[in-house]
């Protein structure tokens, strides 16, 4: 099972005891900590997939350590000018190791928005098959209707016009 899950900003594909180095999180060393900004999980061919994140799904970890990665160096220069700079740059680090993945709320979450679709009315239909066709398309069956005016319209105006 993996989980593409989002921590201090960028996203991480994690799978259980895997580690990751990640940047400098708050916490002593030992300490656990949990993500609940889980975009995505898999379990082979069953994938959730949240929107933009999966209700009560978290991500579990252990920070076994803190330290700086390599050392980045810049160095600019200005040709024929006799300008150089030289920095040097370590990116503080936490490394963790993916303890659990719960997935307990995302399977809930999805068979809720099943149970709602079907409540739509007709013209939420008709106007959700609309709009799935192209700009060029809708504006063929305006001109198949006899719709005048149709060459300037938008997509909205199109699909209000058409429904």
């Amino acid at each position: 099972m993996y989980a593409i899950v989002e921590i201090a900003g960028q996203q991480f594909k994690v799978a259980k005891d895997q580690k990751v180095f990640v940047n400098r999180l708050s916490g002593e060393e030992g300490d656990s900590v949990s993500f609940d900004k889980v975009l995505l999980t898999g379990d082979g061919d069953n994938i959730n997939l949240g929107a933009p994140a999966i209700d009560g799904a978290l991500v579990g970890a252990k920070i076994t350590r803190h330290l700086k990665g390599d050392k980045v160096i810049v160095f600019k220069k200005k040709r024929r000018k006799g300008y150089k700079k030289k920095n040097g740059h370590r990116q503080s680090l936490t490394e963790i190791v993916i303890e659990s993945i719960d997935v307990k709320g995302g399977k809930k979450a999805a068979s809720a928005k099943k149970e709602e679709a079907p409540k739509e009315t007709k013209s939420d239909k008709k106007s959700e098959d609309l709009s799935q066709y192209t700009v060029a398309e809708l504006k063929e069956m305006a001109k198949e209707k006899g719709l005048e005016g149709y060459s300037s319209m938008k997509k909205a105006e199109l699909i209000e016009a058409l429904s």
